[in-house]
Protein backbone atom coordinates (compact mmCIF):
# COMPACT_ATOMS: atom_id res chain seq x y z
CA UNK A 1 0.00 0.00 0.00
CA UNK A 2 1.37 3.54 -0.82
CA UNK A 3 0.47 6.66 1.73
CA UNK A 4 1.72 9.84 1.46
CA UNK A 5 2.23 12.21 4.32
CA UNK A 6 1.47 15.62 5.65
CA UNK A 7 3.86 15.99 8.25
CA UNK A 8 7.29 14.45 8.63
CA UNK A 9 8.55 14.77 11.92
CA UNK A 10 7.46 14.21 15.96
CA UNK A 11 8.29 16.81 18.07
CA UNK A 12 10.39 15.71 21.45
CA UNK A 13 7.98 16.78 23.85
CA UNK A 14 5.38 15.20 25.57
CA UNK A 15 2.28 15.88 24.57
CA UNK A 16 -0.54 16.78 27.16
CA UNK A 17 -4.20 16.81 26.07
CA UNK A 18 -6.41 18.02 29.65
CA UNK A 19 -9.41 18.03 27.88
CA UNK A 20 -9.52 14.24 27.46
CA UNK A 21 -9.04 13.76 31.16
CA UNK A 22 -12.59 13.81 32.82
CA UNK A 23 -13.98 11.47 34.64
CA UNK A 24 -15.19 8.48 33.54
CA UNK A 25 -18.54 6.49 34.44
CA UNK A 26 -18.74 3.40 37.20
CA UNK A 27 -16.48 0.69 35.96
CA UNK A 28 -17.73 -2.56 35.41
CA UNK A 29 -14.96 -4.95 36.96
CA UNK A 30 -14.37 -6.56 40.36
CA UNK A 31 -12.01 -3.66 42.53
CA UNK A 32 -8.47 -4.34 42.76
CA UNK A 33 -8.44 -6.55 39.89
CA UNK A 34 -5.73 -5.34 37.09
CA UNK A 35 -7.19 -4.54 33.99
CA UNK A 36 -3.92 -5.63 31.83
CA UNK A 37 -4.39 -9.06 33.69
CA UNK A 38 -8.22 -9.74 33.59
CA UNK A 39 -9.15 -13.31 33.78
CA UNK A 40 -12.00 -15.10 32.66
CA UNK A 41 -13.41 -14.67 36.63
CA UNK A 42 -13.14 -10.73 36.98
CA UNK A 43 -14.26 -9.57 33.09
CA UNK A 44 -18.06 -9.41 32.87
CA UNK A 45 -19.36 -9.43 29.48
CA UNK A 46 -21.30 -6.85 28.30
CA UNK A 47 -25.72 -7.78 27.19
CA UNK A 48 -26.07 -6.98 23.56
CA UNK A 49 -27.41 -3.44 22.95
CA UNK A 50 -31.00 -3.68 21.00
CA UNK A 51 -32.83 -1.18 19.21
CA UNK A 52 -35.51 -3.06 16.82
CA UNK A 53 -33.85 -5.86 15.03
CA UNK A 54 -30.27 -4.32 15.17
CA UNK A 55 -27.94 -5.11 17.98
CA UNK A 56 -24.32 -4.74 19.26
CA UNK A 57 -22.76 -7.20 20.89
CA UNK A 58 -19.38 -7.61 22.04
CA UNK A 59 -17.40 -10.91 21.35
CA UNK A 60 -14.49 -12.24 22.49
CA UNK A 61 -12.40 -15.93 22.71
CA UNK A 62 -14.59 -16.93 25.76
CA UNK A 63 -17.55 -16.36 24.41
CA UNK A 64 -17.85 -16.25 20.79
CA UNK A 65 -18.84 -19.72 20.91
CA UNK A 66 -22.62 -18.14 22.41
CA UNK A 67 -22.72 -16.20 18.63
CA UNK A 68 -23.07 -18.98 16.32
CA UNK A 69 -21.39 -18.05 13.03
CA UNK A 70 -20.92 -14.25 14.04
CA UNK A 71 -17.18 -13.99 14.16
CA UNK A 72 -16.64 -15.59 10.81
CA UNK A 73 -19.15 -13.30 8.92
CA UNK A 74 -17.14 -10.43 11.24
CA UNK A 75 -14.15 -10.87 9.51
CA UNK A 76 -16.06 -11.89 5.87
CA UNK A 77 -17.55 -8.25 6.52
CA UNK A 78 -14.02 -7.03 6.99
CA UNK A 79 -13.02 -8.51 4.18
CA UNK A 80 -15.49 -7.06 1.90
CA UNK A 81 -14.38 -3.68 3.30
CA UNK A 82 -10.80 -3.88 3.35
CA UNK A 83 -10.16 -5.68 1.01
CA UNK A 84 -13.01 -6.15 -2.21
CA UNK A 85 -13.42 -2.33 -1.53
CA UNK A 86 -10.51 -0.43 -0.31
CA UNK A 87 -8.33 -2.76 -2.16
CA UNK A 88 -5.67 -2.96 1.20
CA UNK A 89 -3.22 -5.74 0.67
CA UNK A 90 -4.26 -7.50 4.10
CA UNK A 91 -4.01 -10.79 4.57
CA UNK A 92 -7.33 -13.65 3.84
CA UNK A 93 -8.29 -16.92 4.02
CA UNK A 94 -11.94 -18.25 2.75
CA UNK A 95 -13.17 -15.36 2.42
CA UNK A 96 -12.16 -14.06 5.71
CA UNK A 97 -9.43 -11.12 6.80
CA UNK A 98 -7.35 -11.33 9.43
CA UNK A 99 -4.10 -10.33 11.27
CA UNK A 100 -1.99 -10.63 13.93
CA UNK A 101 -4.16 -8.24 16.38
CA UNK A 102 -6.98 -10.91 16.35
CA UNK A 103 -5.86 -12.67 19.62
CA UNK A 104 -7.60 -14.05 22.46
CA UNK A 105 -6.27 -9.87 24.27
CA UNK A 106 -8.55 -8.59 21.95
CA UNK A 107 -12.26 -7.80 21.66
CA UNK A 108 -14.59 -7.74 18.81
CA UNK A 109 -17.77 -5.19 18.70
CA UNK A 110 -20.19 -5.92 16.31
CA UNK A 111 -23.33 -4.56 14.84
CA UNK A 112 -25.68 -6.95 13.21
CA UNK A 113 -29.08 -7.29 12.00
CA UNK A 114 -30.12 -11.16 11.11
CA UNK A 115 -27.15 -12.38 11.39
CA UNK A 116 -25.90 -9.73 8.87
CA UNK A 117 -22.88 -7.55 9.78
CA UNK A 118 -22.96 -3.90 9.23
CA UNK A 119 -20.49 -2.72 11.35
CA UNK A 120 -17.49 -3.39 13.76
CA UNK A 121 -14.27 -2.31 15.45
CA UNK A 122 -11.59 -4.29 17.61
CA UNK A 123 -10.53 -3.41 20.48
CA UNK A 124 -6.82 -4.13 21.98
CA UNK A 125 -4.72 -2.97 25.37
CA UNK A 126 -1.69 -1.64 24.30
CA UNK A 127 -0.05 -3.16 27.27
CA UNK A 128 -0.54 -6.23 24.79
CA UNK A 129 2.41 -8.53 23.22
CA UNK A 130 2.35 -11.23 20.88
CA UNK A 131 5.71 -12.45 19.96
CA UNK A 132 7.39 -9.43 18.06
CA UNK A 133 4.07 -7.59 17.52
CA UNK A 134 2.18 -5.39 20.21
CA UNK A 135 -0.68 -3.13 18.77
CA UNK A 136 -0.70 -1.53 15.47
CA UNK A 137 0.28 1.89 15.87
CA UNK A 138 2.91 1.12 17.97
CA UNK A 139 4.06 -1.34 16.13
CA UNK A 140 3.46 1.00 12.57
CA UNK A 141 5.75 3.41 14.73
CA UNK A 142 8.24 0.85 15.52
CA UNK A 143 8.39 0.15 11.60
CA UNK A 144 7.09 -3.44 11.56
CA UNK A 145 3.98 -2.48 9.37
CA UNK A 146 3.98 -1.76 5.62
CA UNK A 147 1.37 0.64 4.49
CA UNK A 148 1.11 2.49 7.69
CA UNK A 149 3.53 5.30 8.25
CA UNK A 150 5.98 5.28 11.03
CA UNK A 151 5.46 8.71 12.60
CA UNK A 152 1.91 8.15 12.43
CA UNK A 153 1.74 9.54 16.07
CA UNK A 154 3.43 13.39 17.31
CA UNK A 155 4.67 11.20 20.29
CA UNK A 156 5.59 7.81 21.34
CA UNK A 157 2.66 5.12 21.60
CA UNK A 158 1.56 4.87 24.88
CA UNK A 159 2.03 1.22 26.59
CA UNK A 160 -0.76 2.02 29.37
CA UNK A 161 -3.64 -0.07 31.39
CA UNK A 162 -6.01 2.68 31.10
CA UNK A 163 -5.43 3.50 26.88
CA UNK A 164 -6.80 0.83 24.66
CA UNK A 165 -6.37 0.80 20.99
CA UNK A 166 -9.47 0.51 18.12
CA UNK A 167 -8.61 -1.25 15.16
CA UNK A 168 -10.66 -2.60 11.71
CA UNK A 169 -12.84 0.24 12.45
CA UNK A 170 -15.55 -0.18 9.32
CA UNK A 171 -19.23 0.50 8.49
CA UNK A 172 -20.57 -2.25 5.37
CA UNK A 173 -21.54 -0.61 2.20
CA UNK A 174 -24.79 -2.02 2.14
CA UNK A 175 -25.99 0.12 5.25
CA UNK A 176 -28.01 3.12 3.81
CA UNK A 177 -27.10 6.55 4.17
CA UNK A 178 -29.95 6.86 6.34
CA UNK A 179 -29.06 4.55 8.82
CA UNK A 180 -25.32 4.61 9.03
CA UNK A 181 -25.30 7.51 11.72
CA UNK A 182 -27.20 5.14 13.58
CA UNK A 183 -25.03 2.13 12.96
CA UNK A 184 -21.62 4.69 13.84
CA UNK A 185 -23.71 5.59 17.03
CA UNK A 186 -24.34 2.06 18.49
CA UNK A 187 -20.53 1.04 17.34
CA UNK A 188 -19.13 4.20 19.44
CA UNK A 189 -21.41 3.79 22.61
CA UNK A 190 -20.13 0.18 22.93
CA UNK A 191 -17.04 0.89 22.20
CA UNK A 192 -16.56 3.52 24.82
CA UNK A 193 -18.60 0.73 27.34
CA UNK A 194 -15.77 -2.40 26.72
CA UNK A 195 -13.66 0.11 27.69
CA UNK A 196 -14.68 1.42 30.84
CA UNK A 197 -15.59 -2.21 31.46
CA UNK A 198 -11.67 -3.33 30.95
CA UNK A 199 -10.78 -0.35 33.01
CA UNK A 200 -9.60 1.85 30.02
CA UNK A 201 -10.21 6.00 30.63
CA UNK A 202 -9.04 6.28 26.64
CA UNK A 203 -9.27 4.85 23.35
CA UNK A 204 -6.60 5.60 20.53
CA UNK A 205 -7.11 4.42 16.96
CA UNK A 206 -7.00 5.47 13.21
CA UNK A 207 -9.79 6.87 11.63
CA UNK A 208 -10.95 8.01 8.44
CA UNK A 209 -10.14 11.92 8.25
CA UNK A 210 -13.42 12.97 8.18
CA UNK A 211 -13.82 11.57 11.76
CA UNK A 212 -14.44 15.13 13.31
CA UNK A 213 -17.46 15.13 11.39
CA UNK A 214 -19.32 12.55 12.43
CA UNK A 215 -17.86 12.78 16.01
CA UNK A 216 -19.27 15.80 16.99
CA UNK A 217 -22.65 14.00 16.13
CA UNK A 218 -22.04 11.29 18.17
CA UNK A 219 -21.45 13.99 20.87
CA UNK A 220 -18.21 12.39 21.10
CA UNK A 221 -14.56 13.88 22.84
CA UNK A 222 -11.64 13.22 20.75
CA UNK A 223 -8.18 15.06 19.60
CA UNK A 224 -6.27 14.22 16.42
CA UNK A 225 -2.56 13.41 17.46
CA UNK A 226 -0.94 12.32 14.41
CA UNK A 227 -0.34 14.04 10.94
CA UNK A 228 -3.50 12.64 7.93
CA UNK A 229 -2.04 10.31 5.85
CA UNK A 230 -3.36 8.28 2.72
CA UNK A 231 -3.58 4.28 2.29
CA UNK A 232 -4.56 3.98 -1.07
CA UNK A 233 -8.24 5.47 -1.42
CA UNK A 234 -8.23 6.43 2.55
CA UNK A 235 -7.29 9.47 3.88
CA UNK A 236 -6.67 8.48 7.52
CA UNK A 237 -5.72 10.07 11.01
CA UNK A 238 -4.96 8.93 14.65
CA UNK A 239 -7.13 9.88 17.43
CA UNK A 240 -7.74 10.09 21.09
CA UNK A 241 -11.04 9.15 22.75
CA UNK A 242 -12.40 10.04 25.80
CA UNK A 243 -14.25 7.23 26.88
CA UNK A 244 -16.95 9.11 28.55
CA UNK A 245 -19.89 10.59 26.68
CA UNK A 246 -20.85 14.18 27.26
CA UNK A 247 -24.02 14.32 29.84
CA UNK A 248 -27.36 14.59 27.87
Amino acid sequence: MQHSLTATARPAVKLRLPELNAPIGQRNYVPGAKPEFLSPATYRPLAPQRDGNLRSSVMSFLNMHLYGELLVSLLRARKRTFIDHLGWNLNQTEGMEFDQYDTPLCRWVVVHEFGEVLGGIRLMPTTARNGIYSYMLRDAQRGLLEGIPTDVLFFEAPVSATTWEASRLFISEDVPAQRRLHVQSMLMTQLSKVAQDMGASHVIGIVPAVWSRWLRRLDLDAVPVGPKFAVDRLISQAALFNTARHPN
